[in-house]
Parts: C-alpha cells; structure tokens; sequence
C-alpha cells in the first residue's frame, strides 16, 4: 500500500533535484568562462614568446652572418681586422633593421 506523503516525497525530492541541476549547471558555466579566459592567457602567451624568438633570431643571424662575412674576406683579402668590424657593423645593422620591419609589421597589421 502506498503511502499518503509519497506524493510529496516524490515533489520534494524533484525539487532538490531541480534545484542541484541549477546549481550544478551554474557551477559549469563559471568553470567553462574560467578556462576560456586560461585558454586566451596560454595562446597569447605563447604567441608573444614565438615573436620573442623570431625577434632574436632575426637579431642573432644579421650579427653572425655579418661577422662570419668579414672574417672570410678579411682570410681572402688579407686585411684583418678591418673586414671583421665593417661586416660586423654591417650585419647588426641589417639585424636592427629586420627587428624593425619585424615590429612595424606586427603592430600595422
């Protein structure tokens, strides 16, 4: 035989139900913002370390092949260290330069 509150177990207990499930859902929404902004951090992050290094690289290759330049004429020519410091001089600034065409394009576009 069933009992009379039965009914108004059920209801109450739908209730709760309902009331978790809201909660519940809250609770997943705030996580899933929380993450979309952890995601956005991350990707920025590392998109700022990969043009940190593309920045360095391009620096680091004018001077190396600027210097690895000189040395070798100053080898053919005889005329050390004169080509070493005009390549070397030469190769910083052509790294500047393409830091600077690096920063302007990345800041028009």
């Amino acid at each position: 035989m069933a009992k009379p509150n039965g009914d108004q177990e059920d209801r109450d207990l739908k209730a709760r139900l309902e009331a978790l499930s809201t909660a519940l859902n809250d609770k997943r929404s705030d996580s899933s913002a929380a993450q979309d902004e952890k995601d956005v951090h991350v990707t920025r992050t590392g998109q700022a370390m990969s043009l940190g290094f593309r920045v360095l690289a391009e620096f680091v290759a004018g001077v190396v092949v600027g210097g690895f330049l000189g040395w070798q004429i100053d080898l053919w020519l005889d005329t050390a260290p004169f080509g070493l410091i005009v390549f070397l001089a030469l190769g910083t600034a052509a790294g500047f330069w393409n830091v600077y065409k690096l920063a302007a394009s990345t800041t028009s576009g």
